[in-house]
């Protein structure tokens, strides 16, 4: 049997940064997508709409008396007989920490894919700086880069993770202090307990995470047959199946028992859950955890499934 499956070379950042930028300026995919969400609800990241300071315009009120009459938008009062204040909408950044699984495993790219895992990781990752910059946010990754608030927050972030030392496992997040967003990008293999156990401190320290598990399709549906040779990125270990369409039904049970496992313990930590696979439009996982960010309602558990098409 042909070959399903195979590690490809790990994807410099800067090629990965000029895919997400091309997709923000010129064809449909991930970037497009995120481009007509940053134009439709730029104003309304994590909720936080309300009068105040800021340059867009919120609202029509009328007038209380003792306003500085410049804030009257005579224009509008001359409609009736009420006087009215012109509201702006009150603007302040937030720190969004954005990180992407960079070790081994997501190297993985079988042939029902285009791309690698760990390729669709850093295309969200660098997409949601993308977004975020445009909104005025501060985009920091943990043990790589502090946060900035500039528009080429993924221009940079893209510099430091070239030149930051390969790691495994989640990142060190003792740097992140008050009230932040973490979005976790990775596969997540291992255990859900052994996950929960680096990410539930993060959430008692009041951080509101999102983690998205990437997944190739072969992960999932596990299509070999016949004598196959399993391989552990992480630790070169071999496995050897003489049969292995006899322990698909095992495996894809296993398989989806951890996931929704996984996903149990994140929404009761009050995390959100998106799953996405690779061989599916990565502008459907953008717009999920845009959707999260945005104060969307946690979906039940096992996460929100990011929908079909081709990448």
């Amino acid at each position: 049997m042909a070959s399903i499956g195979q590690i490809v070379e790990q994807t410099p950042s800067s090629e990965v940064l000029s895919r997400a930028q091309a997709r923000a300026a010129l064809v449909p995919d991930c970037m497009v997508e995120a481009k007509r969400i940053a134009n439709t609800v730029i104003a309304g990241w994590h909720g936080r709409r309300k009068r105040g300071m800021g340059e867009n315009f919120w609202q029509f009120r009328p007038y209380a008396e003792g306003e500085s009459l410049s804030r009257i938008d005579w224009r509008r009062s001359a409609r009736d007989d009420h006087t009215y204040v012109r509201d702006r909408e009150w603007e302040a950044a937030h720190t969004v920490w954005l990180w992407a699984d960079m070790s081994p495993s997501m190297m993985y790219k079988s042939t029902f894919a285009h791309v690698s895992k760990e390729s669709r990781a850093l295309v969200l990752m660098l997409a949601l700086a993308e977004i975020l910059a445009r909104s005025g946010e501060r985009i920091g990754c943990p043990g790589i880069m502090e946060p900035v608030s500039a528009r080429n927050a993924a221009e940079r972030l893209a510099a430091a993770i070239m030149h930051a030392p390969l790691t495994t496992g989640l990142p060190e997040t003792s740097m992140i202090r008050g009230q932040s967003d973490i979005v976790l990008i990775g596969d997540f293999l291992d255990d859900a307990d052994k996950v929960m156990e680096r990410i539930a401190p993060l959430g008692r320290r009041g951080l509101r995470g999102h983690v998205v598990e990437i997944a190739d399709p072969a992960e999932e549906t596990f299509p070999y047959a016949g004598r196959t040779e399993f391989t552990d990125p992480e630790t070169g270990e071999k496995l050897v199946s003489g049969r292995a369409e006899m322990i698909r039904e095992d495996y894809q049970r296993a398989y989806l028992a951890r996931r929704e496992a996984l996903g149990e313990a994140l929404r009761r930590l009050g995390w959100s859950f998106v799953f996405h696979r690779t061989d599916h439009l990565a502008s459907e996982a953008l717009a999920a955890v845009h959707g999260y960010l945005s104060g969307m309602p946690a979906q039940k558990p096992g996460g929100l499934q990011s929908g079909g098409g081709m990448p």
